[in-house]
């Protein structure tokens, strides 16, 4: 695991939130491969490791939810659909378009960076998309490209936190939270952090391993509030 997720990690277990960090689909010493599943093949995953944590009696827990992060926000509300009894719902950082449209975003960005005009960049976009689809990892792509997650938040009916940075070159955070406010769903809430960009950083600091307080503090008091009710 990343220092990202660690950071995350830490902060909550110092918060008294037992904490369930499974290894990523073909990772570590996970088995299967997370290159030929789809988004609801990974949600079953988490599936899993929530029955694992439900069957811990050592563990005294008064409820249990989900944490996506970056890609994981894709599949937590699938999760959540899946489930009935989860407590809450937390999204960092994940995006609310498709595939498909993230890896659009992703290139324009890149593109500015280099000098090129929006519309130019908007091709040439298109282009490099096309290049990632069938170079990369195709039978991913397949899978995974025109995965829409904003049905799955639509039906969400527990507790919900959508947190994004304004300033994320991977992820769309205007248009993703744009869309889930559109929804008007009561449950979800969505939080916009200026100054930071894809890892929730501090504005005054850089990396992967450093998130913002104001964010970890956020996820805490979302959890114990919910925890609380």
């Amino acid at each position: 695991h990343n220092g990202w997720y660690l950071t995350l990690t830490k902060h909550l277990q110092d918060s008294g939130i037992v904490v369930l960090l499974p290894d990523k689909r073909g990772s570590e010493k996970s088995e299967g491969d997370w290159r030929t599943s789809s988004f609801e093949d990974l949600a079953t995953d988490t599936l899993a490791a929530i029955m694992h944590l439900r069957a811990q009696q050592s563990v005294p827990l008064s409820g249990i939810g989900v944490i996506g992060m970056s890609q994981g926000g894709w599949i937590a509300p699938v999760v959540a659909s899946q489930e009935d009894d989860l407590a809450f719902l937390v999204s960092m950082v994940g995006s609310v378009v498709t595939p498909r449209e993230q890896l659009l975003y992703e290139e324009n960005y890149n593109l500015r960076q280099f000098g090129f005009l929006p519309g130019i960049s908007n091709v040439l976009a298109y282009a490099g998309y096309a290049n990632v689809r069938y170079l990369a990892q195709p039978q991913l792509y397949d899978l995974i490209v025109d995965y829409d997650p904003l049905p799955y938040w639509q039906d969400v009916s527990i507790d919900s936190r959508a947190l994004f940075g304004a300033d994320d070159t991977n992820v769309p955070s205007a248009e993703s939270s744009k869309r889930l406010v559109s929804l008007d769903n009561p449950h979800i809430r969505v939080e916009v952090y200026q100054g930071s960009g894809h890892a929730l950083e501090s504005p005054s600091e850089q990396g992967n391993s450093i998130i913002r307080k104001d964010a970890l503090n956020e996820i805490s008091g979302f959890i114990h509030g919910v925890d609380s009710k």
